[in-house]
């Protein structure tokens, strides 16, 4: 996997462990947060993936649990060469402040799996059939 900085200020992605399966991904710049703003967190950075590889943005865990920040739209395809920005929305109930340098999201590196479509006119039974949310019986 290759990453350009298209700002020179950018910090790279980095693993904070050498068995995490995500890389921390920073901001380039000071954003605010109010609850329930949506916003666009610029990286500073691009990728160029392998073709057969897509880079999904998760939540970092502790922003989510303990600040309520989401990230939102985390698919990147090997073909996009521009700029990653992290969309993020604040689920908390208090302004959330990211200085330049701080994580906001995680990124994973996963090969992609092409599933041949075939259309038919019926699906194979199964044990769960149509039943939908709740089915478990959890509440």
């Amino acid at each position: 996997m290759y990453i350009k900085k298209v700002d020179q200020n950018a910090k790279l992605p980095s693993y904070a462990h050498a068995s995490d399966a995500g890389m921390d991904m920073y901001a380039l710049e000071r954003v605010e947060m109010a609850p329930l703003e949506r916003v666009q967190i610029k990286t500073g950075i691009a990728f160029e993936l392998e073709i057969d590889h897509v880079a999904l943005v998760w939540d970092k865990s502790g922003l989510s649990h303990k600040k309520g920040i989401k990230v939102l739209g985390g698919v990147l395809d090997a073909g996009y060469r521009g700029e990653i920005l992290i969309g993020a929305v604040n689920l908390g109930n208090e302004k959330v402040i990211f200085e330049a340098g701080d994580k906001v999201a995680q990124v994973l590196i996963q090969k992609i799996e092409y599933a041949e479509i075939e259309e038919v006119q019926e699906l194979n039974t199964a044990d769960r059939g149509e039943q939908g949310f709740g089915s478990t019986g959890a509440k």
